[in-house]
Formats: structure tokens, sequence, C-alpha cells
């Protein structure tokens, strides 16, 4: 039966699909029993197989993918079994990770246990109780890379590219950073003791320092003269980029006609929010950075701002300034031409990641190295400022401890430190040469009359911590490197 269009029907096509699939099956019907048997017979036969050989005849038929890792398991094997004593599993795994990763000689790459991890994540996300200093594992040492605006680290004179010999006498040499970290940190009012090397020192430097609760607020802005505004970065956390904006927001509500964007002492962190920020001065659609991959593929980020800052602007760096803020810096000066100020950047062009274990351990790797927006590659090079300026000498002057008493003929470099201090607070010490003389002596009592602290002639505990005060103050309000800033703002502006 044909339809109007001279086409079978549904019904019929299907009542013939029907008919010669049954003819179909009629005929296959003894090939089809004939093959259920030969499927029966193989399976019995390499069930056979399978238990007359055993486990390893039927292993060895699956290529092993880690082969290499034949010494590693072997090794394993027998000091868990024949060690002369019972060992921690968990240990020798932790162990055997921990050197493969030394082993790539990258101070960015390390793995963490359970407690360095969650201590890590803590310095990301949230406050943290310690010293408050960014720090990393260089040629087997452990190096200050910068130290938190306002932590204790910084209050005790702590400095950029300081090594850290031993944390209460005990050696950290040959640690991972995350180890030092964990004997570093501790509960809020308790101290911590460091020795440090630090270059144009001949001797250790010891520190006492008190732990306290370090908050991750990372953005700091004040109003300065003639509508510039100075907003200081110290890290990037996860809130970084809003804070910064929020900032933005009130410097514009106080008439900001110019900004000094601060990054000196930025040891960096989330590569997400530097990015963000560099957008936020840089024209929609031009480049921020470059990561480029072990391949030598890079993937370009560029600025998707909606519209840059109508300010001018100028940026400070020093040798604090490293990783995330040196991408901001490259960035912004290479893309928005916004000068740089200060002195030449620490230096790393590296990106790290985190993988994470189920166990709560994880370890970060160098997983790819990062480009300026021009392609330049500035790791262990640092960048060079536009305008180079630096700090008063009084600004480098070392930490002296306050639990240590400076007195008459003593002759020690923490000397020499309190004559130049004393020199600098407006009281002559005579010749600065490292020796407590009669001169200091009457330099120190003139000094404690004035800052109403009992006259003792020597220098100890409040006098100490006092005239450490002083020079602080002192480098702040003759901050070379702001000041040069303002000027060339003012210029900008004034045009």
């Amino acid at each position: 039966m044909k339809n109007e269009s001279g086409e079978a029907s549904v019904e019929e096509e299907n009542q013939k699909q029907h008919k010669e699939a049954g003819k179909f099956i009629k005929i296959k019907k003894f090939t089809f029993i004939m093959g259920i048997f030969l499927v029966i017979f193989l399976t019995a036969g390499i069930t056979t197989i399978a238990l007359t050989f055993g486990d390893e005849k039927v292993e060895s038929l699956a290529p092993d993918k880690h082969a290499e890792f034949e010494k590693l398991y072997s090794t394993y094997d027998k000091i868990k079994d024949d060690y002369y004593e019972e060992v921690d599993e968990e240990k020798l795994v932790d162990g055997a990770i921990n050197g493969m990763i030394k082993s790539l000689d990258d101070p960015y790459s390390a793995y963490m246990d359970k407690k360095e991890a969650s201590s890590f994540h803590e310095s990301i996300s949230s406050s943290f109780e310690g010293i408050g200093a960014e720090i990393q594992e260089q040629d087997g040492q452990i190096m200050v890379v910068s130290p938190i605006k306002g932590s204790p680290a910084e209050k005790a004179g702590v400095k950029p590219n300081d090594i850290i010999l031993s944390v209460d006498g005990k050696s950290v040499e040959g640690l991972s950073s995350s180890e030092a970290v964990l004997k570093i940190r501790g509960e809020k009012g308790t101290k911590v003791n460091l020795s440090i090397s630090r270059a144009g020192e001949s001797e250790p430097i010891e520190l006492t320092i008190k732990r306290d609760t370090i908050p991750i607020e990372t953005v700091y802005a004040e109003m300065l003269d003639d509508g510039v505004a100075k907003i200081q970065v110290t890290s990037f956390s996860e809130h970084t980029v809003q804070e910064l904006k929020t900032a933005l927001e009130e410097m514009s509500k106080k008439d900001m006609k110019g900004l000094v964007l601060d990054l000196r002492g930025n040891p960096g962190g989330l590569l997400d929010q530097a990015i963000e920020m560099a957008s936020l001065f840089i024209p929609n659609g031009k480049v921020v950075l470059q990561v480029e991959d072990r391949s030598g593929k890079k993937d370009v980020y560029k600025s998707e701002n909606d519209g840059e800052l109508k300010i001018p602007v100028v940026v400070l760096i020093d040798d604090g300034s490293a990783s995330a803020s040196e991408i901001v810096a490259a960035a912004v000066s290479e893309s928005a031409d916004i000068p740089l100020i200060g002195i030449k950047s620490f230096g790393k062009g590296t990106v790290q990641t985190a993988e994470d274990f189920e166990d709560g351990s994880n370890f970060k790797y160098t997983a790819a190295k990062w480009l300026t927006p021009e392609g330049n590659w500035i790791h262990k090079k640092g960048i060079k400022p536009d305008i180079n300026v630096k700090l008063p000498d009084y600004a480098s002057l070392p930490y002296i401890s306050p639990d240590k008493e400076l007195k008459a003929s003593d002759s020690s470099s923490e000397v020499k430190a309190a004559e130049e201090m004393l020199k600098e607070a407006g009281h002559d010490p005579g010749k600065i040469d490292g020796f407590f003389d009669e001169a200091t002596k009457n330099a120190v009592t003139a000094f404690q009359k004035e800052q109403k602290i009992k006259e003792t002639g020597t220098i100890k505990d409040d006098t100490t911590v006092k005239l450490m005060q002083v020079i602080r103050e002192k480098i702040l309000k003759n901050d070379t490197q702001v000041k040069k800033a303002v000027e060339v703002l003012k210029k900008e502006i004034n045009k």
C-alpha cells in the first residue's frame, strides 16, 4: 500500500523489516551457537592459565609504568623490614618526596607535611602568629626576602637579604623554608632568638623578637601634601586588590591628584592579584605579563581594565620588592609608562603552583617563568628603577637587642651602631669607632635626659628601644624615595 506521495507507509515498512530480521536470525542461528561455545572455551582457557601460573604471570602482561622507581620501592621495603629500629612509614614517604623536590635545587619548590601546609595556607588567607617575615631557602641557607610592614621582624630591624643562621640556638642550615618557618613561628607573646648574618657586618647579629599576631592587611593609604596620596601594598593575598580599590576610593574623596604606589618591601604573593592590580593602571588590551612553560609556550595576560586611573602615578621599589610586586612594577612601567623610583628589585621571575594531598600535606613547585610585557626575564637580575634613589645611610643601621647592655669600655659593632644612632638623634658621641668612651657616655646621658629616661649612662632596655624608635621616625620623616616620588608627581600635576 502506498500513501498519496507514492511512498510505502510507516506500518508496512516496519512489517517488512520485521520479516527480514526473522529470516536473518534463522539463517545465522548455527553460527551464533558456535560463537557462544568458542567464548566459553576461551574464558575457561584463560582462567586455567591464571590458576596454573599465578599472579606474577598475569601481572607481567601489563607494562610497568614506573620501572624507574624500583630502587625506591626496594629501599623502602628494606628499611621498613630490616632497619634495626621500628620506623615511621609516613616519615619515610615524606622524606622520599622531600628529597625528590630538593634535588631540583630550586628554592621555590618544597614539600610540606600537614603542619607545614597548614602554616602555608594561613599565610595566604588569614592572620597568623609569628614575627612576620617572608623567607626562602637559597643555596642551603634561609634568606629573608622581606619583613612585613609593622611586624615584629620589621621593628626589630630585620632586613631583606639577611641570612638566618640559627633559631633559638639551633642551626637552620639545610632546612627548607617551610621547615624554618615552623621553627620561627610561635604563639603571640613568646620570644624567639635569631642569629643573623648581614652583608657588611663582620659578626652575626643576635636578635630577640617577641612574636605577635600578624594580620594579613596588605594595603595602607595616607594623604601627603598637595593632593598626593601614598598607598603602600605590603603583599598580595586574597583580598589585596579589593583593599586597594577601597583605598583609591577613599583617597579620591580626599581630592587625590597624584598617587605614589609603594611596593617597597613587598615579597609577593598570589599571581591573580598581581595581574588584576596591574590592570588597574594599564589601558585595556595592553599586555600585563607573559607566562612561559618549559616547552616555550607562552600565555599572554592582558589588561581588562574598563578605564585606567586618570591621575599621574609613580611606583616605589627596593631590594625587598619581589615576585608579584615585580610583576606589577614591570607591567606598569612597560605598558603604561609609569616611572619606577627607588633601588633595584629582588629578582624573582618564576611562578609556583601548589598541589594538595588527601592527608593535608602538599607540595609547591615552579611551574613556569614569567616575562615582562616586552618579554624580559628579570630572574636573579631584578628591575632597575627609572630614577635611582637610596634611603639615608642611617636607614641601614643594624638592630641592637634591648636585652644587651652597652657600657663604658665596651667595644663592639653594636656600640658603633649606637654611636651612629646617637649622632643622628642630635647627640655627639665623639669619634664613631665602636668604643664606648666618656664622650659616648655623655651622649647617652644627654639622650636619656631628653627622652625622660633614667640617666644611667648605659644603653639597655628602654634606652635601646627609644633610640631605635627615634631613628625609625627620622627615616619616615626623611624618606628620600617618597620625597623624590612627590617631586616627580607635582611636576605632572602642575603641567
